[in-house]
Formats: structure tokens, sequence, C-alpha cells
């Protein structure tokens, strides 16, 4: 690393802070102010000089996934589990089949293409949701549900759009598809619970919390390397660790002092990485080259939000409507208008679409789409997740 490199990621994180600090001064999200000062630097720098893929996807992901993840309570996931599990997997590959409908009937884009471009904006992404999130006080149980949809679902998101372009090359199938994406969710559960839990149990035999944060940042980071390196999710591999470590490791291994030292080195982190994402995905962004897409961005925003209702309503509350109907608990039909409103898309949608192969035709068409769904999403839908949070459950929310 040169000293050039060091020097711009010390004014990347200074630049940050100062943002968040006006940002919260004005009383605006904090990703959004961080968004708009990275549009504005954009101007002036080239993107590819600082947001890559593997900066996105190795470097930042992993830290906020496994710090969202350790402080998930398992007992309030296990009970939104059926829920999660339909909007990652299902909800997912739904709103790639509208998009690429859309797009294909709207613009004349070709279906393969077209849904590639509804994998990469597929999934919600897990820095904008916990950011937003964190500002709120809405029940656990709806936080849980909703940050247990972002974490998960973006680790199937890149699963289908390794399909997505396995179609695009000719060497894809749909039986193919199927059995790659349950393969990789499989194999990357049982990979996050076995580091898990050996993580779990060496900290068991520890009480140094200095070393045991250490191991954390190892399992963290380990557990996505790991997974990705056999063609697996990292994002889901992580998610399973950091669950794993923050409900069984805890209890068994972990002081009262070690916990507290954990959790505010992970808050730290969390806190940095966040801003580094929103900031750098505002550099990503050209808003010229958007306005030259903006009929496509069009279509593809309304198509996401389409996408969401059928998942939201259809799934969601169907099925919490046969439940109730049977005498069993469910979630209360408000939280369905927020889980709705919360489908945010980020850093995850902007390494995707900058990880598209040159050779992919349309490419710069396709991630002109990915950025303005992104910036649409986080200024449209971002800045208004407070206000229908309190209507839809009659409370007060901004902290």
């Amino acid at each position: 690393m040169t000293a050039e490199s060091v020097g711009l990621f010390v004014a990347l994180i200074a630049v940050a802070s100062i943002v968040v600090l006006v940002s919260r001064g004005l009383g605006i999200p904090d990703e959004v102010g961080l968004l708009l000062v990275g549009l504005g630097a954009a101007l002036f720098i080239p993107p590819q000089t600082l947001v890559t893929p593997d900066l996105v996807l190795l470097v930042l992901l992993p830290g906020l996934i496994f710090e969202a993840a350790y402080r998930l309570d398992f007992d309030e996931f296990r009970t939104s589990l059926w829920s999660v599990g339909l909007l990652a997997v299902p909800g997912v590959l739904i709103t790639a089949a509208v998009v690429a409908f859309v797009l294909s009937a709207a613009i004349g884009m070709d279906p393969k293409l077209a849904f590639l471009a509804g994998a990469m904006i597929s999934p919600t992404d897990p820095a904008a949701m916990v950011a937003a999130f964190a500002r709120l006080r809405t029940p656990s149980g709806l936080a849980t549900l909703i940050q247990s949809e972002s974490l998960l679902n973006d680790g199937t998101g890149i699963v289908l759009f390794t399909v997505a372009l396995g179609f695009v090359s000719g060497t894809a199938t749909v039986e193919g598809a199927v059995l790659a994406i349950g393969y990789a969710i499989v194999g990357s559960v049982v990979i996050g619970l076995a580091l898990g839990f050996a993580a779990s149990r060496l900290v068991a035999t520890i009480d140094d919390s200095l070393v045991e944060i250490t191991i954390t940042v190892a399992l963290a980071y380990g557990a996505y390397l790991l997974a990705d390196q056999v063609h697996l999710s990292g994002i889901i591999a992580t998610v399973v660790a950091g669950i794993t470590l923050g409900n069984y490791g805890k209890r068994i291994g972990m002081s009262e002092r070690t916990r507290e030292a954990v959790s505010v080195f992970w808050g730290v982190v969390a806190f940095v990485l966040t801003a580094l994402v929103f900031l750098l995905v505002g550099v990503a962004i050209r808003l010229d080259a958007l306005l030259e897409a903006r009929s496509a961005v069009l279509w593809a925003a309304l198509a996401i939000l389409a996408a969401r209702a059928l998942a939201v309503y259809g799934m969601l509350g169907l099925t919490g409507a046969a439940l109730r109907g049977a005498g069993l608990a469910t979630m209360p039909p408000g939280w369905l208008h927020v889980t709705f409103w919360a489908g945010l898309r980020g850093a995850v949608a902007v390494a995707l679409a900058l990880s598209l192969p040159a050779d992919v035709p349309q490419r710069h068409l396709l991630q002109e789409i990915v950025f303005g769904v992104v910036l649409v999403t986080i200024l449209v839908q971002g800045t208004t997740v407070p206000f229908v949070v309190g209507r839809a459950l009659g409370t007060a929310i901004p902290e």
C-alpha cells in the first residue's frame, strides 16, 4: 500500500465523518448526505480510481454484514425465518423476473440482458437497511425481519447474478440454475455454521478481549473468503457465522467485559464502513450518463416497486392471512407496509454492475440502470422510511 493510498483512505474517513455530522445537524439521513457528497465528488474523481467490485465485496461488505449478524437475536430471527426465507429466495427471483419482463416490454431489451439487470437490483442492501433502521424506534421483531432479509438476500442475489451471466453467455440452463442456487445456499450455511461454531469454542478457552476481538475479525472475513473461494455465497456464510458467534459463542465463551469490547469495536467498524460505502456509491454514479438512460431507469424503478409489492403483499400477506385464519401468530398487517417500502438498493448492486465483463452486450446501459435504481431508492425511499414507519405503526420515529 502506497503513501498516496493511505492518504486517500484517511481523507475519505475525514470527509465521511464531517458529512455525517453535517447531515445529522440538518436532520437528513446519513446515507443520503454521504451519497450526495459522493455525487459531487464524482464530477472531479474518476470512479475507477476509488470504487472497485473487490473493494466493496471483499473489504467493506463482510465487516458490515458480520456486525449486523452478530447483533441479531436468534429467537427473534427464528420467529421471522419463514418471512425472511420467502423474501430472500423466491422474492429475489420474482424481482429479477418482473424487472426482466418490464424492461423487455417497455424498452425492447433482450430478455436475457433484462434478467441480468433484474438480478443485479433484486436484493435489498444490508448497509442501506441497517443504517436506516438504526435511526428508527421500530419493534425489534420488525427490525430483525427487515435487516435479516437484507443480509440474506444479497447472498441469493449474487448467486442469481452469476447464473444470469451464464444465461447471457449461453452456458447456463434453468435446471443448472436451480441446482446452483440450492447448492450455494446449503453449502454457505454449512461453512458459516462450522466456522462460527469453531470460533465460539475457541473464544470459550480464552479470557483476553483483544485476542477474542481479533478472532471475530478473522471469522468475519475468513467465512466470506472461504465460501467465495469455493464458489459459494460469502455473504450467507458470513451471516450464519455472525449469528452463531453472536448467540452461541457470546453465551458460552465471552465475559461481560469482552462482550462490551467486541460490541464497541464492531460498532466503530460498522460506522466507518457504512460511511465509506455510501460515499463511494455516490462517486460511482455519473448523473450525465443517468440522464441519457432515464427511460430505462424509470421503468426499472417502477418494476422493482411492483415486484416488491407482489412479494410482500402477495407472498407474505397471503401467507399471513392463512396463518391468521388457522389461529397461528403472524406479523401485524402494518409491518407489511414498512417491509414493502424498505426495499433500498445500494453497494451490492453497484459492485455487481461494476464487475460486469467488458464483453457483455449493452454493458453501459445495464450499469446506468443499476446506478439509477440505487440513486432513486436511497433518495426517495431512504428519506421517507421514517414517515412510512410512523404512519404504519402510529409512532413517533426519529431518534
